[in-house]
């Protein structure tokens, strides 16, 4: 199991990887906003755990391990940003899932994509959803933080 940052190094490899075609630290770095020694620290750990083919001073390449699992990262986040949108939660929801989806089993990501499926193939439940959020909004006092 990687922990969260890990988790969000490899996410980003992987966008790189379908994106470019290549994979550079200094990429990565200017995309996490992290300096290029944690970049580095990072990416060794990642190859010990079998997830990338790392040659120091040359690109970074994602092992099939390393793809399956930056494949499901990058799913999970798509689909919590959907999930949010289908709520009807107004936050930003690229940060929203962010700060969600480590933290979520994955029996939870999985139940959360069953729900967007649901609302996507029946937008008139969708609907149904917002208008209940309208009413309950206007009769419910706002919950304290």
């Amino acid at each position: 199991m990687l922990t969260p940052s890990l988790e969000d190094y490899l996410e980003e490899i992987y966008r790189f990887s379908q994106e470019l075609g290549y994979i550079r630290i200094t990429d990565v770095a200017d995309k996490l906003n992290v300096s290029l020694p944690s970049v580095n620290k990072a990416v060794k750990v990642l190859s010990k755990k079998g997830y990338l083919v790392y040659i120091p001073y040359k690109n970074i390449g994602l092992t099939e391990k390393g793809a399956r699992l930056g494949e499901f990262l990058v799913k999970r986040n798509q689909m919590l940003q959907e999930f949010l949108k289908v709520i009807g939660s107004k936050v930003d929801r690229e940060k929203e899932a962010e700060a969600m989806e480590h933290y979520l089993s994955r029996e939870t990501v999985d139940a959360m994509a069953m729900v967007v499926g649901f609302f996507n193939e029946n937008p008139g439940l969708q609907d149904k959803l917002y208008e209940f959020q309208q009413e309950y909004r206007k009769n419910q006092p706002a919950l304290e933080q």
